[in-house]
């Protein structure tokens, strides 16, 4: 529930509404418009390629290999958003913030970012989509992508002043996500309304269970 619903100070009550898909408390990091379904890709790590294996000391002596090693890290992220490109992936949800020279040819390519999404956020887009994060690339850019989740929309969504994400995902079971945007004056209003409406669902939960035995 506590995914499923946003708070929004401020406003009446009667501003509350029930959108489908769900809305990410996060503004986009890149963001570059599309029409129609696309592909999305999990990641849990950075996708900038690291210059050595973990563990493995890398050391620069010299202003030219500094810029070198620069030079083939951008080259690396362009080609990482080129196959991205080409695979119809316009947009990465990533658990962690990735680096400038991500989000830079992310831009650059039409790949919108969105980054620092919690634990729960990227478990409940698991849910809906079956599909698992992707492991970081490192300098692997020829790598085939195989899991990447269905997006029927993605959009910015204004909550008062609060930029968010709204993404609708084609889901792989009968769950059909909506999100709950709850409305009123002030915080300790919208949470009282908030924890009663988690008793309300989980009453009819239990209620429904029962039925089914």
């Amino acid at each position: 529930f506590a995914e499923l619903h946003a708070a929004v100070p401020g406003l009446p009550l009667a501003s509350s509404r029930v959108l489908p898909g769900i809305v990410l408390r996060r503004d986009f990091a890149a963001y570059c418009p599309t029409d129609g379904e696309l592909r999305a890709l999990l990641v849990t790590e950075s996708l900038r390629p690291a210059l050595a294996a973990p563990g493995v000391e890398f050391v620069v002596d010299s202003e030219g290999q500094y810029q070198a090693s620069l030079r083939w890290i951008a080259e690396r992220t362009e080609a990482l958003m080129k196959r991205l490109q080409s695979n119809n992936v316009k947009l990465l949800l990533s658990s962690v913030k990735q680096e400038e020279v991500v989000i830079y040819y992310a831009k650059l390519y039409g790949v919108s970012v969105v980054e620092c999404l919690s634990s729960e956020e990227m478990a409940l887009i698991g849910e809906i989509t079956g599909v698992s994060p992707y492991a970081a690339f490192g300098d692997k850019v020829d790598r085939e992508i195989t899991e990447t989740a269905v997006v029927t929309f993605c959009q910015p969504l204004l909550l008062v002043s609060r930029r968010c994400v709204h993404v609708g995902f084609a889901s792989v079971s009968a769950f059909q996500p909506h999100c709950l945007i709850l409305c009123g004056p002030v915080d300790g209003v919208n949470e009282q309304h908030a924890a009663a409406l988690r008793e309300a669902f989980t009453m009819l939960q239990q209620l429904f269970k029962t039925v089914d035995q």
